[in-house]
Parts: structure tokens; C-alpha cells; sequence
């Protein structure tokens, strides 16, 4: 089951970013500061055995001197162990490692220092007060290291999402994708289209100018229309993807949907792996939307419990019955479990017309993209009986009690 949930999940969130702004080689206009030298912590905050804090900007050279004088600078890109002392009082603050990056050979293109000094909270604010207590030094505001890398050209557009998105990466898939962009593969892409235009207005425009001339090659002006049309229909394939890279950013959106006891808390809490709703035999113990984000094989999900559909039942229940159906409605994958020993029930029967059929309606294989049909409760079928329901759609047996049929099989 697991393999087949993960494949469905991967279709639904695999795929590339949506376009933006294509690569940028360098910048117009000055680089952002007027000169400041910024610094900040790079890692994160808390307690940890090393933290990072890093420089940059013309000062950056004085400011590392300022805190290990009278030693001179380091070799450029080479560790070195300094002692760090506050440049008012002479305190010794702690004995770090500490890196010169020299412009434009660095991360930003201007001279930058890092110091790797132990990540005790005291540690790291008496340096960060010393680092502010430097003339021509002053805290960097969020994003500006990369900000300034993109003003001088050290990273496109395109990296720069890269990068923010390889940074906030809770799955594997996100990471891939986040390292994918920021090594420029987007940007690749994007530099051919623009490649692809400016070689088609280039032909467009000789055929203009020199369309009475002999030397003229025949076929030009088909040539360009040929290639712009392959490249509307690349770009078109692109846009509609965009949906997915989306997907995969954020999570695709995976809603548990079923009639009253047919086991949907009990498959949130398996998939999710902790006791995220209440599970009783009551019915109708479900009566709002439950949330919780999982990770499913390295593709983020969001994962949503909803109340059992049924009607005739009390204004508390009918609210979450509403909200189950429009949560059906933005989901990107379905996952619709019904109990195997009573699929002749009205609400099952219901179910299955209503939200089931439908779905797998536009396929002739009868089975859907966003819906996967899941039987719970195997375990009370009689002995013996692999599936006792082969005229229903494409579907999944298992129990959520023992776990039959909860790993990934052979034949997905």
C-alpha cells in the first residue's frame, strides 16, 4: 500500500518550479549598502557545539583584525585558530576559527570573514556586540547576503530561489529539487528559450533587410516560425507543470474521505505515524478538518481526517460533513476508505456513487489520477478470501489494525 500511496503522492508532487525570471550575469546597478559592511549570525539560533557568523563588505578586513589584533589577516580561504577579544575592553571572547574571503572570490563578491566560535548564547552575542561596536559595521537585514550576491552577479534570480527553498527543505524531494535550481537548471533552461528568440528575431530581421539579396538562405523566415512554435509549445508544456512544482513545495494536499467508521483515523494515524485523531467505534467522532503534514518516501504531503459522509445527523456533524466535501473538492489526492465487510451499507454504497465512481469516470481503465480506493478492515474477512470484492474499481486491501497490507508490494 505504501509504495502505491507514494507513487500517487510523487505524480501529484513531482515536477519543476513555475517559471521566473530568467538569469541574470550581472548587475546595472551598485551594489546594495552604500558601502556598508554587514554582519550576522549564519547558523541557526539555540544552542550548538559550532556557530557561524560571517562579514561582508569593505570593513571586513578591519573588523577581523579589530577582533584578533595585532595578528594580520589570514591566508585567503584557509582555516585559522585566533583568539577573538572585544576591541573596547581587551576581554577575550573565545578562541575561534576564523576565514578571510578576499572579493570578488567569495560569496557575496565583496571581502567577507566568517568566524566559527562555540555556540554557547554567551559566546555568540559577546561577539556579535563586538562585531557591532566596529566603525563602519552594522547588523544585516534578512536576505541581504544573498541580495548582494545577486547584485554582483554571483547568483541569478533563478539560484537565488534555489537557494531559499534548498534552505527551508523538509524532504529529500524538496532538497533535490532546491539543489537542481540553485546548480542552475532552471536558469539553463530558461537562457535557452531566450537563445531560441533571439536567434528567430535575428532571421526575422535579415529577412527584412536582405530578403532581395542572393545570400539570403531559403528558408529562413519558416525556419524562425518553426522554432517559435516548439518553443510555445515548451512553454506551455512548463506552465502547466507549474502546479506541481507548487506541489512539491508545499505539499501535495491528500484528504482521507469515507462514510462514518470506515476507518480514516485509523490510516491518518498509521500514515502519519502518532495518534493525530481520536479513533472510536462511535460514529460520527470526526466532526472538523484534522491536519497534519507527513513526509511519504521523501514527498511532502499534507494529510487531512474529515468527518464520515452521511446525512441526517446533527448541526455539529452536517458542518464537518460541509467541510469534508469541500476539502474533496481542493484535494490533490483522495484517499477513499471504506470497510471492507460492509460495502452494502447505504452510506458505503453512497459513498462509492457519489465520490468513487465519479472520479474514475473520465478513465477508461476506470481507475483516477487523484483518487486511490483503499478496503479497511481485511483482518475480519474470512480466512482465505484474498479479495472479495474484484468487481469493484482499482483498489487497496488492507488492515489498519495489524498492518496487512500496509507495505510497499511488487506489484505497484
Amino acid at each position: 500500500m505504501w509504495r502505491g500511496l507514494w507513487t500517487l503522492v510523487s505524480r501529484a508532487a513531482r515536477g519543476p518550479h513555475s517559471p521566473r525570471p530568467c538569469t541574470r550575469q550581472g548587475s546595472r546597478y551598485p551594489g546594495p549598502g552604500s558601502g556598508a559592511t554587514i554582519f550576522a549570525l549564519s547558523s541557526g539560533q539555540g544552542r550548538c557545539g559550532i556557530a557561524v557568523i560571517r562579514t561582508s563588505g569593505p570593513a571586513s578586513g578591519h573588523a577581523l583584525r579589530s577582533l584578533t589584533a595585532p595578528r594580520d589577516l589570514p591566508p585567503a580561504r584557509k582555516a585559522c585558530l585566533r583568539l577573538l577579544s572585544d576591541p573596547r575592553s581587551g576581554e577575550p571572547l573565545d578562541r575561534a576559527l576564523v576565514l578571510w574571503f578576499p572579493g570578488p572570490q567569495s560569496f557575496t563578491g565583496e571581502d567577507c570573514t566568517e568566524f566559527h566560535v562555540h555556540g554557547g548564547p554567551a559566546v555568540v552575542s559577546g561577539v556579535l556586540q563586538a562585531l557591532g561596536s566596529v566603525p563602519g559595521l552594522r547588523p544585516a537585514e534578512a536576505g541581504e547576503f544573498t541580495r548582494r550576491a545577486f547584485a554582483h552577479g554571483k547568483l541569478s534570480l533563478t539560484e537565488v530561489e534555489g537557494l531559499a527553498d534548498l534552505i527551508h527543505a523538509e524532504t529529500e524531494a524538496q532538497r533535490r529539487q532546491a539543489l537542481r535550481q540553485l546548480d542552475g537548471e532552471l536558469g539553463d533552461l530558461c537562457r535557452g528559450w531566450a537563445e531560441t528568440l533571439t536567434k528567430a528575431l535575428a532571421h526575422v530581421e535579415a529577412y527584412i533587410d536582405f530578403s532581395e539579396d542572393d545570400n539570403l538562405e531559403e528558408g529562413v523566415l519558416d525556419q524562425a516560425d518553426s522554432e517559435v512554435r516548439k518553443l510555445e509549445v515548451a512553454l506551455g508544456v512548463h506552465l502547466r507543470d507549474a502546479r506541481r512544482g507548487q506541489r512539491l513545495r508545499s505539499g501535495a494536499h491528500v484528504v482521507v474521505a469515507g462514510p462514518p467508521n470506515a476507518g480514516k483515523s485509523s490510516l491518518v494515524n498509521l500514515l502519519s505515524r502518532k495518534p493525530v485523531s481520536i479513533v472510536s467505534p462511535e460514529p460520527g467522532t470526526t466532526r472538523d478538518v484534522l491536519e497534519t503534514p507527513v513526509d511519504l518516501a521523501g514527498f511532502p504531503a499534507l494529510l487531512s481526517d474529515t468527518a464520515g459522509l452521511r446525512e441526517g445527523v446533527g448541526p455539529v456533524e452536517q458542518e464537518g460533513v460541509r467541510r469534508a466535501q469541500k476539502r474533496l473538492e481542493q484535494a490533490d489526492l483522495i484517499l477513499a476508505v471504506l470497510d471492507a465487510t460492509d460495502l452494502a451499507s447505504p452510506a458505503s454504497c453512497n459513498f462509492l456513487d457519489t465520490v468513487v465512481i465519479p472520479a474514475g469516470a473520465g478513465n477508461p481503465s476506470g481507475n483516477s489520477q487523484r483518487l486511490l480506493l483503499v478496503l479497511n478492515k481485511s483482518d475480519l474477512l474470512p480466512a482465505g478470501c484474498s479479495d472479495p470484492h474484484p468487481d469493484l474499481p482499482s483498489h487497496l486491501l488492507l488492515s489498519c489494525l495489524t498492518g496487512v497490507g500496509t507495505r510497499p508490494q511488487a506489484h505497484f
